[in-house]
């Protein structure tokens, strides 16, 4: 995580900068690398901007950049904007940035918002009470950089804080406000004014004033999940925790004390908590803007996701990933595997038999279907690369808010050739259960022997179009060729990019299609290789 932001003569970064262009509408990017600097050039009808780029951020699956413009003023600026483009890996390509969440098309490229007041709180180390203004705060407190999120999660699952020294933690909030505005308006830095004035003004000073030049380092650091480490250094045998430990507040579960996989949880929730854009529905049949929305769609809610779960008490993000390195893929593809299922038996130690988990799995010890994460932890997330990503809000496929809320029903992932009427019933006989099949033809149609992801298709909210693209895709379903070709012209060009892949995968070979040009370009080039398939006779 250390690499998440990183100054560009300290790193190495794949993208390459080779005069390469780049086409969404009528605008052009160009990317240039000159004397050893990175160059990005918008060219618009409203003429060229030259940006210096400064930055480069993630580095997993793709790679972001930061820059600042270049002009007779360069020097001056001191805001880096985020740029307009990202180079993903698994197709060593160029894609516009914004096309990494769930936006509709866009008409041109422009450079985006500022660094320091959209990246700057996740991608990087800040102080706890940074963190926690908006807890201490309260439901009224506005959004900005660093806010933990708590907002998102049911009430019974929110921390609570409780203040212990008012008169101290103003003093402390007043001091990390003056360290980013030595020019603090006096109204901002009067600590005897109510507490929550000074929260107000501290969260008011972040959003505006917190900078680069205010990190101690660059990148997710040791004490963004430890917190404030002094003591550990003096005397490194001392254990570092993730409990709030402070003589002005404490923050804690309205159950009480939190068990340690709580605490870990918690703290990786304080980044992995996003609904990204302004993409309005999630899982479970919500929308983002619900007092209580549901679980996330796309990559980076998975702690947010985890904490909405049945097991989060007990636990923890570090049972299955590893925060200090890149996750390994032949261990993570190992947990989803009946070996893996040892992780959940540390609990559930009743399934720990072959008739018992035979029978609670209602699938053949050692096949897929008896690995829990199949059931529990779907793959039904929009992931960085054009694949699914597990779902994180540990819950079963027969949950009625998944059945009645959801498309697909959770089981066509694995099981593709199934109707909806099929997997229904199956699921009703093996685990007692009954489904409205009048709530089923809502999200359907009138008739429940069609095909489930058929339907989705036909059907679906995005991010659940989505999830039957890559699942036809994965499955390398032939037939439904025709289903995907359309979707090349999703409205949402993230869904585009899944529709490609998918179908790719399926063929075997790459598409000559460039879903970043417009809708016409693309049912064009869709329509020639669609006519040239055709013609060259059956596969």
């Amino acid at each position: 995580m250390h690499r998440m932001t990183r100054q560009l003569d300290e790193t190495q970064i794949r993208a390459p900068f080779d005069g390469a262009q780049f086409r969404l509408g009528r605008d052009t990017a160009f990317v240039e690398q000159q004397g050893g600097e990175r160059f990005l050039e918008l060219a618009s009808a409203q003429g060229s901007r030259r940006y210096r780029v400064t930055k480069v951020i993630g580095g997993r699956h793709r790679e972001d950049f930061v820059g600042l413009e270049v002009g007779p003023r360069e020097a001056e600026q001191e805001r880096e904007q985020v740029l307009p483009l990202s180079f993903v890996f698994s197709t060593s390509s160029w894609r516009y940035k914004g096309y990494s969440v769930m936006l509709p098309e866009r008409p041109g490229l422009r450079a985006g918002p500022v660094w320091a007041a959209t990246c700057i709180g996740c991608h990087n180390t800040l102080p706890y009470l940074t963190l926690a203004y908006d807890d201490l705060l309260g439901p009224g407190a506005a959004a900005y950089q660093g806010s933990v999120h708590d907002r998102l999660l049911p009430p019974e699952r929110q921390w609570l804080p409780r203040v212990k020294d008012a008169d101290g933690l103003a003093h402390a909030v007043v001091g990390e406000s003056q360290h980013l505005d030595r020019q603090l308006p006096a109204a901002l830095a009067d600590e005897s004014a109510p507490l929550e004035r000074v929260l107000a003004g501290a969260i008011e000073t972040t959003r505006h004033k917190l900078g680069a030049e205010h990190l101690l380092e660059l990148g997710v650091g040791c004490e963004s999940c430890h917190g404030g480490a002094r003591e550990h250094t003096r005397a490194p045998a001392l254990a570092l925790s993730f409990a709030v430990q402070s003589p002005l507040f404490e923050i804690e579960p309205r159950s009480g004390a939190p068990t340690r996989a709580e605490q870990i949880n918690r703290t990786c929730a304080h980044c992995h908590s996003v609904l990204l854009s302004s993409y309005p529905w999630t899982w479970e049949g919500g929308r983002r803007r619900d007092a209580v929305p549901g679980g996330s769609t796309t990559n980076s809610g998975e702690g947010r996701d985890f904490l909405l779960g049945a097991c989060s008490a007990q636990l923890s993000c570090t049972s299955c990933h590893d925060p200090h390195a890149e996750d390994r893929a032949d261990q993570l593809a190992q947990l989803a595997t009946p070996a893996g299922n040892d992780v959940c038996l540390g609990c559930h130690q009743q399934y720990g038999s072959d008739a018992a988990l035979a029978q609670h799995s209602h699938h053949a010890v050692g096949s897929t279907g008896s690995a829990c994460v199949a059931c529990h932890l779907p793959r039904k997330n929009m992931g960085l690369d054009y694949r699914l990503t597990r779902y994180h809000r540990i819950g079963s496929p027969t949950d009625k808010e998944r059945v009645l809320g959801d498309r697909p029903l959770e089981c066509a992932l694995c099981h593709a050739d199934q109707s909806v009427e099929a997997l229904t019933a199956q699921m009703e006989r093996w685990w007692n259960e009954s489904y409205s099949r009048e709530a089923l033809r809502q999200l359907y149609g009138r008739d429940l022997q069609a095909n489930v992801l058929v339907r989705t298709l036909e059907r679906g909210k995005p991010h659940e179009q989505a999830v039957a693209i890559a699942t036809l895709g994965d499955q390398r379903v032939q037939s439904a060729l025709p289903l995907l070709v359309p979707q090349l012209m999703h409205e949402y060009p993230l869904v585009r990019f899944y529709a490609k892949a998918a179908i790719e995968r399926i063929t075997e070979q790459p598409l000559p299609v460039d879903v970043n040009r417009s809708l016409p370009e693309i049912r064009a080039q869709a329509r020639d290789w669609s006519a040239a398939r055709a013609s060259s006779g059956p596969r």
